[in-house]
């Protein structure tokens, strides 16, 4: 069946066209769910009150989802990747269900905490079981539809939120996800099977702790960081310094356990070390383009909100247009040249951000931000592949669920960077600032980018020159079950 099912030329088997339509939907949830209440806040806040608290409506969810990522990793490497898929999307389901039904500001706040960690156990299985199941050939075909769902979502998301909350009720944001989640998790059961033999190990419990409350401190003091306190203040100091205690904790820790829920030798496999840190710096110029841009074209160019998104649609339509692309470039030319032309084309993006001014057509912001999500395109999803093929079945859930936790430090090291940045140029006009002033201070946001963006082309540079030996697609481990 196994053979049946992968061999022949790129595109998508009828047996494997429900599991691909169960990943893409699952991704759709996460993604729209981390942006959709973003315009429906107003009405939550008059519905539950604590409105000094709905940014933690975002930051939770955040937090929740990037620190849950390496441990359904390693937990998918154990125990396979469909139950911990299930998991995660009934995570997702029960949190969404508590969430249309919340009483007041601390109840949302606590169930999107559920959510979230069910969101971090369906993003990078979802990915991961694309590895799976679709040739390497096959891969970059797959991933960018993937990429396209997750792209798209994140546009669609605060309109679907808005229309909910003027026509219906803020509620129906979190309603709407239960037919989605369980169409889903009955596509994934139905289609998904797993045939491997689980080998009986202990789970690293200290190392999972450890993980878990270093990066949420971590993540906590750069979201919260110069907005719930000053980052020079006692309780700053305090948040890092635990934060770094536990991480070398972490360490200590992993370096003796028998089975470690994020084992130490990925940072010894140039790949995977190269492939993360690029991930990083994607979800860094993600975020930053994603929180600037719309602001930039609504307070300078004086354009609506729907035309400011437009401009920044352009980013998440160049990107999985290029991914799906990618595939030929990479088995042609290789994973580092690949990238290394993605990194140039967005190091050539953000530059040209540079010349935009006051007067600038916004069409023109739309296109430079194409020119980055190709590049973008051209980058993320290769080095991700790389990173899955350097490594067999066993090991492919940890590698992703790195690759993924990478992004999520980098988008939250960029907010606070980037955030930094704006607020120390425009001083005591931050509240209210003119247009060049804002100007000014984009402009800065785009040269931090664009300097972030050359760091990953060095780190692209490290990747291997070839196309390795592809192994069988699932290593024998993994087939969709029988049409």
């Amino acid at each position: 069946m196994a053979a049946a099912s992968h061999s022949g030329g790129v595109g998508f088997r009828s047996d494997r066209g429900p599991i691909l339509i169960a990943l893409m939907l699952s991704t759709a949830l996460v993604a729209i769910d981390s942006t959709i209440i973003a315009t429906a806040v107003p009405s939550v806040v008059k519905d539950l009150g604590g409105f000094s608290q709905f940014p933690w409506l975002f930051s939770i969810y955040l937090l929740a989802q990037a620190v849950s990522v390496p441990i359904y990793g390693r937990l998918a490497d154990m125990y396979g990747r469909k139950p911990v898929m299930l998991v995660g999307i009934g995570l997702f389901l029960l949190g969404s269900i508590l969430c249309g039904l919340a009483w007041n500001m601390p109840a949302l706040i606590a169930f999107r905490l559920i959510q979230g960690l069910g969101a971090g156990a369906v993003l990078p299985m979802s990915v991961t079981i694309a590895g799976d199941i679709y040739t390497l050939q096959e891969r970059a075909k797959a991933q960018g539809y993937i990429a396209s769902v997750w792209a798209i979502s994140s546009v669609v998301g605060p309109t679907l939120g808005g229309v909910f909350s003027d026509f219906i009720s803020w509620r129906w944001i979190f309603f709407v996800n239960i037919p989605l989640c369980l169409l889903a998790g009955l596509l994934v059961w139905l289609n998904l099977r797993e045939r491997f033999e689980r080998t009986k190990q202990t789970i690293d419990y200290a190392g999972a702790i450890l993980l878990t409350g270093g990066s949420t401190l971590l993540l906590l003091g750069l979201l919260e960081g110069g907005q719930a306190w000053a980052w020079e203040s006692p309780l700053s100091f305090g948040v890092f310094g635990l934060s770094l205690a536990m991480l070398v904790a972490f360490v200590l820790v992993e370096r003796r356990a028998a089975h470690p829920i994020l084992p130490l030798w990925i940072f010894k496999r140039r790949v995977i070390v190269a492939s993360s840190i690029t991930s990083a710096g994607v979800g860094a110029i993600m975020l930053g383009l994603s929180s600037y841009v719309p602001t930039f074209a609504q307070q300078v160019l004086g354009t609506s909100a729907l035309i400011a998104g437009f401009a920044l649609a352009a980013l998440t339509i160049g990107w999985p247009i290029a991914a799906a692309q990618s595939g030929r470039l990479y088995l042609r030319i290789g994973f580092r040249a690949t990238g290394m032309i993605g990194t140039g084309l967005v190091v050539a993006g953000t530059g040209l951000m540079l010349l935009i001014g006051a007067h600038s057509p916004v069409w023109l912001v739309a296109l430079f931000c194409f020119v980055i999500g190709g590049g973008m395109g051209l980058v993320a999803t290769p080095t991700l592949i790389a990173a899955q093929s350097s490594v067999g079945w066993s090991e492919r859930g940890v590698v992703t669920g790195t690759n993924l936790f990478a992004r999520s430090i980098g988008s939250a090291i960029g907010v606070a960077v980037l955030g930094a940045i704006v607020n120390a140029k425009l001083g005591a006009h931050a509240g209210d600032p003119s247009p060049a002033e804002l100007t000014a201070a984009v402009h800065l946001v785009f040269i931090a980018l664009a300097v972030v963006a050359v760091g990953a082309l060095i780190a692209v540079s490290f990747m291997p020159k070839g196309v390795p030996e592809a192994p069988a697609p699932v290593d024998s481990q993994t087939e969709p079950a029988a049409a």
